[in-house]
């Protein structure tokens, strides 16, 4: 075969490296099983990746492209697995900006009057209790973690085979902790508010010992010896791992190897992805908390699905040494907890440099329960919280279908359209109303706006770097295992980014270092933005140039609310419905996680709705 690697190299010296056409005549010799590149070759790599080449120039191309034997598969051959990352490292922090460093102790709140006083009758009873409270009960040892943990096994175990949101059980891990936590409370040495507590992982946590399937098909039985950093830092915090919970395949969607995870408050519904175990066990009362990461909205999605409260902190703050590479410049890893002082006491236990990981920062977080959110300066999207306009009709002069199927497809899409529009109009009250009780709470809400790119635009150097990290799926054909093999399911996106030319990559990192610019000047008039969890480009643009966000419940629709269009679990769009929550985001400057949770704090104090869980 020829050498691929000279094969570039001598199509970059033709001005055409930064081309479709490499790639895609590339293809062409490996599907024939050529020794020798034919001009027939280039004139249909050219004519697909619209580049001219002049006859003569393919006259030089053939007799350089043929000079070269061996393969490139040198690179191929050393098969590398997906903990190792590109020499090239996503920095959010741009020059001038400057952030906390030094840590200090935490301040929590104080040990609420709704914590038991005495030991529970039932300890189901304290299923829901959030990390504070159970924090406390351990503490005063009016519940044990041996206590805990049994009970939140028995929990998982139970409702397991109706959500599917468990991979793996670490059974005898998690009593021999819960035991050694028992043991050193009652000999005063207490480790802090995790101590004891019982939490669940997503799948993509590597952990010695226990499988780590990824959620996907060809991978339910491997096995990683190491304990992501993330893992050893709870060990540390003394807390309880009881679960290896689910996730979609490879980190997108709800849909994994073991079926659909189901959202607690509506088990007809997928969770959504791609921490859908974690939200849907922390939603169903059978974790303490859980841990779940998020590329493009692997954490908000879910925890607005299931009625979370979930963080996704800024990027490069916690350590992702250990877990599943799926977008380097991208990924993140954070808490999904039932209340938002719940994730600051998780995300003070896993942040900040490991020595491993080299985009994390030595950002300072600190917590601190009492901090006054009234002085801080809240902006909130805008346009976002008005209503969108509607839709333009289908012209006359649009070409009627070709056929019968050809008209089902238009008539279900359209069907799909309308009942998005719906639920997002029905929507559109609870994010007034939050707007309304923003205000009541006496903050003074300063309109913003996010600057104007083509944020969707950047979103390929997030399937470049997926396909990067899967390459040898895609071009071993195992990634035919996989689960689902819809147009946006990863095999087919891991396929198409291999088109994805290696300049535009290069742009549209430029174009995000723009973005970026644009965004940073935005937030240097606020502390906290307010900003509709759906609707608007805020995902996108704030997982591009990585700001923290915390997802809440705010509020549950109501028996009037419009159906799904389709009753499938493993459907995005079988999501709403009556019953289900609705949540609302906000978004803080880099490392300002400490005012973010803060403020989320005190509208979950305000509002209350983080306290209710679903009638399983």
């Amino acid at each position: 075969m020829l050498d691929r690697r000279r094969f570039l190299n001598a199509c970059s010296g033709l001005g055409l490296g930064g081309t479709l056409f490499p790639g895609v005549l590339w293809s062409q010799v490996q599907s024939q099983g050529a020794a020798k590149i034919t001009k027939e070759m280039i004139d249909n790599a050219a004519a697909i990746a619209d580049v001219p080449i002049p006859e003569e120039a393919k006259e030089m191309m053939l007799d350089n492209l043929n000079q070269q034997a061996k393969g490139y598969e040198a690179i191929y051959a050393l098969h590398i697995p997906n903990s190792v990352a590109p020499c090239l490292i996503f920095d959010p922090v741009l020059p001038g900006m400057k952030f906390e460093t030094e840590r200090r102790p935490s301040r929590m709140s104080k040990p609420s009057a709704i914590v038991a006083p005495s030991t529970p009758k039932n300890i189901q009873d304290v299923a829901f209790r959030s990390v504070r409270e159970l924090a406390e009960l351990v503490r005063t040892k009016k519940v044990s973690s041996v206590a805990l943990t049994d009970m939140y096994l028995e929990r998982l175990k139970r409702y397991d085979p109706t959500l599917k949101f468990v991979v793996t059980l670490t059974e005898d891990r998690a009593r021999a902790q819960a035991k050694e936590a028992d043991r050193e409370t009652a000999a005063g040495k207490y480790r802090g508010p995790l101590h004891g507590l019982p939490w669940g992982a997503k799948d993509l946590l590597a952990m010695k010992g226990y499988r780590t399937t990824w959620g996907a098909g060809g991978f339910e039985n491997q096995m990683i010896d190491e304990d992501a950093t993330v893992v050893k830092r709870l060990d540390e915090a003394g807390a309880v791992l009881v679960a290896k919970l689910t996730l979609g395949a490879l980190a997108l969607g709800d849909n994994w190897f073991g079926g659909v995870t189901r959202n607690p408050w509506h088990p007809g519904q997928g969770s959504s992805g791609s921490s859908a175990g974690p939200a849907s066990a922390t939603a169903a009362g059978c974790v303490a908390f859980s841990i779940g990461s998020e590329t493009l909205g692997s954490i908000s999605s879910p925890s607005t699905r299931c009625g979370c409260t979930g963080l996704r902190p800024s990027f490069g703050l916690v350590p992702r040494t250990g877990a599943m590479a799926l977008s380097w410049s991208m990924d993140k890893l954070g808490p999904i907890c039932r209340a938002a002082e719940d994730c600051a006491l998780v995300l003070e236990a896993i942040y900040g440099p490991d020595d491993k990981d080299p985009s994390v920062k030595n950002a300072a977080f600190h917590w601190d329960a009492g901090l006054d959110w009234r002085k801080l300066r809240v902006g909130y999207l805008k346009a976002d919280f008005e209503p969108r306009p509607q839709e333009q009709p289908q012209t006359a002069t649009e070409e009627p279908a070709g056929s019968p199927e050809e008209q089902k497809k238009r008539d279900e899409q359209k069907r799909r359209r309308e009942a998005a529009r719906a639920r997002a109009e029905y929507d559109r009250k609870y994010n007034d109303a939050a707007l309304a009780k923003l205000k009541e709470m006496g903050v003074n809400l300063i309109p913003v706006e996010m600057p104007k790119f083509p944020y969707q635009s950047m979103v390929p150097m997030l399937s470049a770097e997926a396909a990067a990290a899967f390459d040898e799926l895609t071009r071993t054909g195992k990634d035919k295992l996989l689960t689902s093999q819809k147009p946006f399911d990863w095999p087919n996106s891991f396929r198409s980014a291999r088109f994805v030319p290696a300049v535009e990559y290069l742009q549209a990192s430029r174009a995000r270092r723009m973005a970026m610019e644009a965004v940073r000047k935005v937030f240097e008039g606020v502390d906290v933005m307010v900003a509709p969890t759906n609707g608007g480009e805020q995902l996108v643009i704030t997982n591009l140039t990585g700001y923290p966000a915390v997802i809440l419940p705010n509020g549950f629709r109501g028996d009037d609310a419009p159906k799904p269009p389709t009753d499938d679990p493993s459907d995005f769009q079988n999501a709403g419905g009556p019953g289900t929550p609705v949540s609302l985001t906000f978004l803080a400057n880099l490392y300002g996680e400490a005012k973010l949770l803060a403020f989320a704090r005190a509208y979950q104090d305000a509002t209350g709705f983080h306290l209710r869980h679903p009638n399983l």
